[in-house]
């Protein structure tokens, strides 16, 4: 495996990872059924696809990435799709996740 596949795996186990968190909410504490099923779906696809990125990747930068960027799309989803309030101490929380992970990188 290759660098690049790794980053298509990491890409892939975000992506997943978001559309799980988002069918949590939309399954509306389990009430709904076909989001609460795509639940496990994405999840389980996450990790396997996380599981295949560490192959290349380091784990603690692998797993900082996946949920600072899967924090940050949750964030725009939140606001954008379910209309949930928009705050400078959420913006400032996520700037300081995103400062984490490029000091992870980093040292």
């Amino acid at each position: 495996m290759t660098n690049s596949n790794a980053w298509i795996y990491l890409i892939l186990a975000i992506v997943t990872e978001v559309l799980g968190t988002t069918s949590m909410k939309l399954s509306v504490g389990f009430t709904e059924l076909q989001p609460s099923l795509m639940i496990f779906l994405f999840y389980g696809l996450s990790f396997a696809f996380l599981s295949l990125s560490l192959k290349r990747l380091e784990i603690g930068f692998a797993y900082a990435i996946w949920s600072a960027l899967g924090t940050l799309f949750i964030f725009f989803i939140g606001i954008g799709y379910f209309h949930e309030p928009f705050t400078v101490l959420k913006t400032f929380s996520v700037i300081c996740i995103i400062i984490g992970v490029l000091g992870l990188k980093s040292a």
